[in-house]
């Protein structure tokens, strides 16, 4: 781990005992290719632990480079484990180069606040408020979900590429296998160590073919 995110790890505990337990928060290592939780405090609201990978939402900012233009990012939505809408924040930890080596997030679980709502709504008889918030800001357009591996990633990549489930991989025709290593691709999930041989595993390929599609992409 980058010894400039040391200091970033206490702040985590600050920030989630100062919080309260409706708030995720979570630092991600960016340093040397490990693109992983190693730290977060609440992680029942994602259901993530330490060693996660990042979203495919923070891989975009990444592949996107939107910390060249941001020091933060703010205003967006999560989806909790329970399905449920979250408030997401990120912020772009840079070093002295400007280069982003790591990610402190907040996630909001506004549950408990629309529940006791909810109920003094009722006691006047009046509408009751929706489950989650209201989609504001950037949430519209981006929306993050959570996993808590890369495997996960790739079937999520898969099944979207082929609007199926469970595609057994010797069914993949070669045109699908180059679609969804290019929607892996721009989703930024091979900025994460061991994305290659995962991808080259689910798909039924090698790696030098995986590598041989990413190429074919560029040019």
């Amino acid at each position: 781990m980058h010894i400039l995110l040391e200091r970033y790890k206490t702040l985590v505990e600050f920030l989630g005992q100062t919080l309260g337990s409706d708030y995720e928060v979570v630092l991600h290592d960016l340093s040397e290719g490990n693109n992983a939780i190693v730290a977060i405090v609440n992680g029942n609201i994602s259901g993530r632990s330490l060693g996660a990978p990042l979203t495919a939402l923070a891989l975009r900012f990444l592949a996107d480079k939107e910390y060249e233009q941001h020091d933060f990012k703010v205003g967006y939505q999560g989806i909790s484990r329970k399905n449920t809408r979250l408030r997401s924040a990120t912020l772009f930890i840079k070093d002295e180069a400007g280069e982003v080596i790591g990610m402190l997030c907040v996630n909001y679980d506004p549950t408990r606040c629309i529940q006791a709502a909810n109920a003094v709504l009722a006691t006047c008889g009046l509408p009751q408020l929706a489950s989650s918030l209201p989609e504001t800001g950037e949430s519209g357009q981006n929306t993050e979900t959570f996993v808590s591996n890369i495997p996960d990633m790739v079937r999520s990549a898969i099944e979207e590429v082929t609007g199926r489930t469970g595609v057994p991989t010797e069914r993949l025709t070669m045109e699908e296998k180059i679609r969804i290593v290019e929607a892996l691709q721009q989703s930024g999930l091979f900025y994460l160590k061991g994305a290659v041989s995962e991808v080259a595993a689910q798909l039924g390929s090698s790696e030098a073919t995986v590598y041989r599609y990413l190429s074919k992409l560029k040019n």
